[in-house]
């Protein structure tokens, strides 16, 4: 079953992409859904997607003027992000092309933030906002909450997201629908196993 498009509202409006794990680096991973599927869901099918991503991700204030030679390069860096997560996940050695790859990408300039009468506001090329990603992956993989990352536990949903919660007992990477899904799914089981066991112990 493809996971559903879940759209977030804010005072902008409806929001392409959602984010829900903690972090920028993981929510760009997270942009290709129910990896397992037979048909993953691509949520950087087009040069306006990226631009969108960027720009409600927080990375970049305004558009980045993306192309399809952008978008290919994103796909590639959210794809050897990935690689590396999940390598750390499993605890496995990193595939040295991914490593190369991220790496590269974080050595470019990163997006600027500047300060104007208005606010703080950032600007960026989309090489720029890929190079912000990629430093964000860094920090999650060598920093200290590299050991909170957890995948969501609801078998329609790969995203990779942080567990922040009281005693790292969250399960999924957002109450909607995920949360939702998995609370469901346990009530059921709960329910055959009592209906089960009321049946075993009649005469």
């Amino acid at each position: 079953m493809m996971l559903a498009c879940k759209f977030v509202t804010c005072q902008g409006g409806d929001m392409e992409h959602a984010f829900p794990s903690g972090t920028a680096a993981l929510d760009f991973v997270g942009t290709l859904r129910a990896r397992r599927n037979a048909v993953p869901w691509d949520m950087l099918g087009s040069p306006e997607s990226l631009d969108s991503w960027f720009r409600e991700s927080g990375t970049t204030d305004g558009g980045t003027n993306c192309k399809a030679s952008d978008v290919e390069e994103a796909v590639a860096l959210r794809e050897a992000i990935y690689l590396l997560v999940t390598a750390r996940l499993a605890n496995e050695s990193y595939d040295e092309g991914a490593l190369s790859l991220v790496n590269r990408a974080a050595s470019m300039p990163s997006a600027i933030p500047q300060l104007t009468p208005a606010g703080r506001r950032i600007e960026a090329s989309p090489q720029q906002a890929l190079s912000s990603v990629a430093r964000d992956a860094i920090d999650i993989l060598g920093g200290v909450d590299m050991p909170l990352l957890k995948e969501c536990a609801n078998p329609e949903c790969t995203q990779i997201y942080i567990d922040r919660s009281r005693g790292g007992r969250r399960e999924w990477c957002a109450m909607d629908p995920c949360g939702n899904k998995i609370k469901a799914a346990a009530y059921r089981a709960r329910k055959r196993a009592g209906k089960s066991a009321s049946a075993a112990t009649r005469p």
